[in-house]
């Protein structure tokens, strides 16, 4: 059995690597193996900097120019007592400025000179510095700053007088002034009195670029139209009964199979029929009646069945939703619509089982649809808004959502009444544009 306690010798990661030698450098036969001090200069005029750039690495193509103080350019001081400096403006946006930032005395720095073929060692006095660079964009001199105060007219200081001490009303004015301020012209073709500087061409190429991906106002408004709750209608229908065809906006194959027979024998044997809906029970006998136009009866029962599941949905704990009954008792409360009919409501205006704000609105905008188609584009909404239960003034915004004229008239008997027209050209609801508010 191994010994636990020995170590094992460390084998090659890499099979066939050879282990790693120290590369001897040749050097000439004739270099001694010592080097001696020759001498050690010390500069009067231009000494050499060893210059550090802590966290900054400079590029190779920089040129640096000396500068000293002028009073100590007269001096008889020595070099190394003397505050010298060196700066380039090579870079096309940054400047580089080396400073003594040690004093001298505690630590003096040299550059050796060394020669390979005599062994002499040249020692040269040096300056220590240390570059640090600044952005030229964000640089201001003490002269700018002063020209800057020199072109300050006797307006702008009443300006400021009048931000700082002004009533409200006197600041309203002034800052109205100076957002509608624009730079005079001379005369066509001439260049303008102030000129634009850069930061101002800045911000302005800014702004135009925003404002060039902003939606126009007819974009906004194809917008708010395709985001209009209800069927869609058709533009360029020439024909009011083309624009919203019962084929197209509930489907050909569902609207084959709504059920109506057992309505037409109801009529023909004069019979009533038992139903929630006061819209449906009113126009019942006179659309049913006219065997020539079976499509307006099934859509006055697809409109039912359409009432029915928005009225067998029930208000839940979340604000502005409604929950659904279970399948089962959806089919009982629908019947006797087939399953594809009653899937084809429930995917259309609800979701996961909840009938949300934008399927409640979709509700009552296809029920206006509906409404328009039975009554010969012309309605009288008051059944229809009360089996919806909804407010006059709700009834008559869905009216208008689908592109119908709502008139009041009034009547000796009913007072004033409300009348719901679906006529060419449609209207629809402009998209409001909100004015600024004042401040």
């Amino acid at each position: 059995m191994a010994d636990a306690n020995k170590k094992r010798k460390r084998q090659n990661q890499e099979a066939g690597s050879k282990p790693k030698k120290k590369v001897v450098i040749d050097a000439p036969n004739t270099a001694p193996s010592t080097a001696k001090v020759a001498s050690v200069l010390r500069p009067k005029h231009c000494p050499p900097v060893i210059a550090v750039t802590p966290g900054v690495q400079l590029p190779d193509n920089l040129t640096f120019h000396s500068y000293m103080r002028q009073d100590d350019v007269k001096s008889k001081k020595d070099i190394f007592d003397k505050e010298l400096a060196i700066h380039s403006t090579s870079h096309h946006s940054i400047d580089y400025t080396g400073k003594e930032e040690a004093p001298r005395g505690l630590l003096n720095h040299y550059l050796g000179i060394y020669d390979p073929q005599t062994g002499k060692l040249q020692v040269v006095e040096a300056k220590k510095m240390v570059i640090r660079p600044s952005v030229r964009a964000r640089q201001a001199t003490a002269a700018q700053m002063g020209e800057r105060e020199a072109k300050q007219t006797m307006m702008e200081a009443r300006t400021e007088l009048g931000q700082t001490f002004g009533t409200k009303k006197a600041k309203k004015a002034i800052q109205e002034r100076v957002l509608n301020a624009i730079s005079p012209m001379k005369k066509p073709g001439e260049t303008p009195v102030a000129q634009l500087d850069d930061a101002s061409r800045a911000m302005l190429r800014s702004v135009g670029e925003i404002t060039s991906t902003m939606a126009t106002r007819e974009e906004l408004q194809a917008a708010a139209d395709e985001a209009r709750p209800g069927p869609v209608p058709n533009l360029e229908a020439e024909e009011i009964q083309d624009v919203y065809d019962p084929e197209a906006i509930i489907g050909a194959s569902i609207l084959n199979l709504v059920p109506v027979r057992d309505w037409q024998e109801a009529v023909s044997r004069k019979e009533g029929i038992q139903v929630v809906s006061k819209y449906v029970a009113t126009r019942f006998n006179q659309v049913a009646a006219n065997d020539a136009d079976v499509t307006r009866l099934r859509v006055l029962r697809y409109m039912y069945f359409v009432i029915l599941f928005y009225l067998s949905s029930r208000p839940s704990k979340q604000r502005g939703v409604r929950q659904l009954p279970p399948r089962e008792q959806l089919r009982e409360k629908l019947a006797p619509a087939p399953e594809a009919v009653i899937e084809n409501i429930r995917r259309r205006f609800s979701e996961a089982g909840q009938v949300r704000k934008a399927h409640i609105e979709s509700i009552m905008a296809y029920c206006c649809v509906f409404a328009c188609i039975i009554d010969n584009f012309q309605v009288d909404p008051q059944d229809l808004q009360g089996d919806l239960r909804l407010e006059p003034k709700e009834m008559d915004l869905y009216f208008h959502v689908i592109g119908a004229r709502v008139k009041k008239v009034k009547n000796k008997d009913k007072g004033v009444t409300h009348w719901a027209r679906l006529t060419l050209p449609l209207e629809f609801p402009k998209q409001r544009h909100m004015a600024q508010r004042r401040k």
